[in-house]
């Protein structure tokens, strides 16, 4: 499922340090004779509740998407292309405001207030879902009365299901994008020699939580939901977001609180304008022509993207300072402002390539009505929940990352007597190959459950039980996830590899923006194929009766389309050419005062050494 590893492989960092003053109170041996307010801030008493804080909001958050296709379909009246549409454009709201969150939190709030805000707006939005479920008349009434039609939810109604998920999308765009680097600059001591350590310890135990947070989420909240209905299973949620707020203000007073900073995203403006106003100057003939940061190895723009050279031209010596800096940053910008636009504008075009991998991954409610209709029992009275068929994705990947890192690279150098690696746009390739091959999979799998269904007289009941094991659908679902695992850490690597290091923050943001923008292309798939497959007496391929559709067909329409990508990468990596040789380890640990890593990467990426094409 590509919501629990997009909360998993999204990030947006940034530490600053703090004064000499500050440092020395954190170190002092006196504190626990001290008040509260000049006691050390920090350090490990401030784990727990930050840990807390993003685990419960992972379990009540992931825990609620499963099934709620089940919830729209069944007490809203939608159809199935009606409600994946609408989880579409709620996935692509919470992979996109992450992307704000860390801009506002950077430039305004600062991360403490950002996911202090964030998990209000959750609890708030959890709230409101679990009262759909209490409140009759918050939703359409029962379907039940003989010889009336069904009634849909009126505006107001379906108004007050959408504000929910709009709450819960500013929650998690306060706490995603926050909450990891908020974390480390509780442990970030320049000064203390076991820094890394302390650091790599940190983000060990966060990793590890939120794959834990989300395997419970897809297993006992799911749990509840199938064995107690809504209003237990949005009701635990809801309760979970509310200690997740609790915990993380109960220690404020312990927090390091940064101040904020300016954003990236201003420069790159300041660019493109500054570029446009100066687009008649001439180049310089020399070098000295450029401005640029005192000290600064680069001095002279490249020659790639060469009209975005002409915003750092200087017009005239009174363009710049004595003390080097630009008298006006709208008239003048610096060599590293423009060279970091264009690293930003090469890699789009590979990060375009991941987008429908993120598509194949978004079809959550098509496998769910598989998983529904197939024998899901693992014993004689026990069997798995529906919408618990995503945890197979997330054990795939976990169990691939391990056996990768810790058992196959370390043999394959052994056998070969020197380091043996896959470099990330290797990783890039071989993802979208899988993915690929996954959606071939799921759709060989469809047509045999299909035509089992229709050989049991079942083409007119979707809710019949097909004798087929739903043991079946684990092997798309492992495909998925070891897709994910070559594809989601390979790009991150890649963008951190690639990108200055003063656009690490942005690195980790991409490729949640790539869910964000392939969640939107998902639903417009997906309302064409609806479109152009049905008519008079034609069933459409994603109907809502499992048995008369064809999702078979849908599924091989990804996989050619996927097929087609793995053509274009191909394009983009040749037109990239050779890329940089650097230690990620050391990029993400060994970070400047706006650089630390945050919460895309896996506990691989940590371990992953050596980034280059």
């Amino acid at each position: 499922m590509e919501q629990e590893m997009t909360e998993l492989l999204s990030l947006d960092q940034s530490i600053k340090m703090e004064d000499s003053e500050q440092q020395q109170k954190q170190t002092s041996p006196h504190s626990s004779s001290i008040p509260i307010k000049s006691r050390p801030k920090g350090g490990l008493i401030t784990m727990p509740f930050i840990i807390a804080n993003e685990a419960l909001e992972k379990v009540a958050s992931y825990g609620l998407l499963p099934n709620m296709t089940f919830y729209l379909m069944k007490d809203y009246r939608m159809e199935v292309t009606t409600a994946q549409n609408l989880l579409f454009f709620w996935s692509a709201a919470t992979n996109f405001l992450p992307l704000v969150g860390a801009f506002v939190a950077d430039s305004y709030l600062g991360r403490f207030l950002a996911i202090g805000l964030g998990s209000i707006f959750s609890f708030l939005g959890t709230t409101v879902l679990w009262l759909t479920a209490m409140i009759p008349k918050a939703r359409p009434p029962p379907c039940n009365q003989v010889g009336q039609a069904c009634k849909s939810a009126t505006a107001s109604q379906f108004m007050l299901l959408v504000f929910s998920f709009l709450l819960m999308s500013i929650g998690a765009g306060g706490i995603r994008p926050c909450s990891l680097a908020f974390g480390a600059n509780q442990f970030d001591k320049r000064d203390n020699p076991n820094n890394q350590r302390v650091l790599e310890s940190f983000f060990a135990w966060y990793y590890t939580s939120s794959i834990v947070s989300v395997l419970i989420a897809l297993t006992g909240i799911v749990y509840l939901q199938d064995k107690m209905g809504w209003k237990i299973g949005f009701g635990v949620p809801a309760i979970l977001m509310f200690l997740s707020a609790l915990f993380f203000f109960l220690a404020s007073p312990f927090y390091i609180k940064h101040t904020v900073k300016s954003n990236l995203f201003s420069s790159f403006i300041q660019v493109i304008v500054v570029a446009y106003k100066n687009r008649k100057l001439p180049y310089p003939i020399q070098n000295s022509g450029y401005h640029h940061k005192n000290g600064s190895e680069l001095q002279v723009p490249t020659e790639k993207l060469r009209f975005l050279n002409k915003a750092c031209i200087i017009k005239s010596p009174e363009d710049v300072k004595p003390n080097g800096v630009a008298a006006n940053s709208w008239n003048l910008c610096t060599v590293e402002q423009v060279e970091e636009l264009k690293a930003l504008i090469r890699i789009m075009p590979l990060w375009s390539t991941g987008i429908m991998i993120s598509i194949n991954l978004s079809q959550s409610s098509f496998p769910l009505l598989q998983a529904q209709s197939m024998d899901r029992h693992l014993t004689k009275n026990f069997q798995i929940p529906a919408g618990s068929f995503g945890m197979f994705l997330m054990i795939a990947l976990t169990i691939w990352v391990f056996l990768y890192d810790r058992m196959l690279l370390p043999l394959a150098s052994k056998i070969r007597g020197r380091p043996v690696r896959l470099t990330p746009i290797v990783r890039m390739g071989i993802g979208i190959f899988i993915s690929c091959m996954s959606m071939l999979v799921s759709g060989i799998v469809e047509h045999v459950r299909r035509r089992r269904a229709i050989n049991q007289g079942l083409l007119n009941n979707p809710e019949g039980l097909v004798e087929m094991s739903a043991m079946w659908l684990i092997l798309q679902n492992s495909l998925n996830g070891i897709a994910e695992a070559f594809s989601a850490i390979g790009q991150t690597e890649f963008y951190y590899s690639e990108l200055p290091r003063s656009m690490s923050s942005l690195a980790s943001a991409l490729l949640g923006l790539g869910m964000a923008v392939a969640n939107l292309l998902a639903s417009v798939i997906l309302s064409a194929v609806d479109k152009h497959t049905k008519g008079e007496g034609k069933e459409s391929w994603v109907s809502s009766s499992i048995n008369k559709g064809h999702y078979e067909y849908y599924y091989w329409l990804l996989a050619i389309m996927t097929a087609f990508n793995m053509l274009y990468f191909m394009v983009c990596k040749w037109a990239y050419g050779p890329c940089v040789d650097i230690d990620i380890t050391k990029r993400m640990l060994e970070v400047s005062d706006d650089d630390l890593p945050q919460e895309n990467m896996s506990s691989h990426g940590l371990n992953s050494r050596q980034a280059s094409c």
